[in-house]
């Protein structure tokens, strides 16, 4: 048996039918899972890369630093920051057609701590 993520990776589960108790839930629990958080990961992937074409187009200064779980961290000037701003929420927001809204919060600060 396996779990599909939305775009139809699929992630094997031999434990599925196992006898021992503990691997067969392990397997349940990921069956559950995977779908819900490989979505999760294949949307901010997908992102990331749009948003990295959409700046390489652009002569905004802004550089993707890191993702952590569903957000990214940029470093870029003070003065582009509402364009910038603009740019990812559009590239975010598009990403991937579903049945609910994907909606970007964004926050600026100095750094981490500040924002």
């Amino acid at each position: 048996m396996s779990g599909n993520h939305s775009l139809n990776r699929r992630r094997l589960l031999p434990d599925i039918n196992s006898s021992n108790r503990t691997r067969r839930e392990f397997a349940e629990r990921t069956a559950i899972n995977t779908p819900i958080q490989g979505t999760a990961a294949d949307i901010i992937k997908l992102a990331m890369i749009k948003v990295d074409q959409e700046l390489q187009k652009t002569k905004l200064q802004a550089k993707m630093l890191l993702q952590i779980h569903d957000e990214l961290v940029f470093e870029l000037p003070e003065n582009e920051v509402e364009k910038t701003e603009k740019l990812i929420r559009e590239c975010m927001e598009s990403v991937m057609k579903l049945d609910v809204p994907l909606v970007v919060n964004i926050s600026v600060g100095k750094n981490l701590a500040k924002v």
